[in-house]
């Protein structure tokens, strides 16, 4: 019975993965999610970064830019925002899929980097500011030199865990034709009416990145830690 169950095991296994090369759709789809990931994780910390100091300014016509922004990215889908920007803003622009659902991505994550960076900034003591004034520095000096270096070990763990979640959430790229993690898992079931296989390969390689970025993203904080007591 048990050998009954190993062959049968090894024959789903080939038929999903190793006939017609269907490994090579989830290698491809894992380059495809780390593209767009990254971009969304680079786009995002900049907009993040402008729309936060945006709604600490002074300025009521920034503060109501970045107010607006926070709210309508944060209030809709990010798979109606992904549509929109590709079937719409992009829809006449020839440059590669990957590159626009990073957009997309990117677009998406600034909303809730800026809320992340606003409350880390935020969180620095007052009179750090006031000591870097009165040493002579202006505003942005003061803001460059002494409060965003603090805020950034404050919220170096919440941007980690918005990096992870971001890698997670692309798996909604394969609404425009990307062909991510997820869709060519997707692409595998539809082909070997198998489901559980390509399901559980999917989730397999996801936690893998998933734990993979934790243990480094921990390793960092660590040595950041470290540096600071020091």
């Amino acid at each position: 019975m048990t050998w009954m169950y190993a062959t049968a095991f090894a024959n789903t296994f080939h038929n999903c993965f190793i006939k017609e090369d269907r490994y090579k759709l989830l290698l491809g789809g894992i380059g495809v999610t780390l593209k767009v990931s990254l971009i969304a994780v680079a786009l995002g910390v900049l907009i993040g970064f402008l729309i936060a100091l945006c709604n600490l300014s002074h300025s009521k016509i920034l503060k109501t830019i970045g107010g607006i922004y926070t709210d309508v990215i944060r209030g809709t889908p990010s798979v109606t925002q992904l549509m929109l920007i590709y079937f719409v803003v992009f829809a006449s622009v020839q440059i590669p899929k990957w590159i626009i659902a990073g957009i997309a991505f990117g677009i998406n994550s600034g909303a809730y980097v800026s809320e992340i960076i606003r409350a880390g900034i935020l969180s620095v003591d007052k009179g750090q500011t006031e000591a870097g004034r009165s040493l002579g520095l202006n505003a942005y000096q003061t803001m460059t030199r002494i409060v965003i270096p603090q805020a950034v070990k404050n919220i170096f763990p919440a941007l980690c865990n918005e990096f992870i979640v971001l890698v997670k959430e692309t798996a909604i790229v394969g609404y425009v034709g990307l062909v991510d993690i997820q869709k060519a898992g997707d692409f595998i079931k539809s082909a070997t009416f198998e489901a559980f296989m390509p399901l559980f390969a999917t989730a397999i390689i996801y936690y893998t990145i998933i734990k993979l970025l934790t243990l480094v993203f921990k390793q960092l904080e660590t040595r950041m830690r470290k540096s600071e007591i020091r």
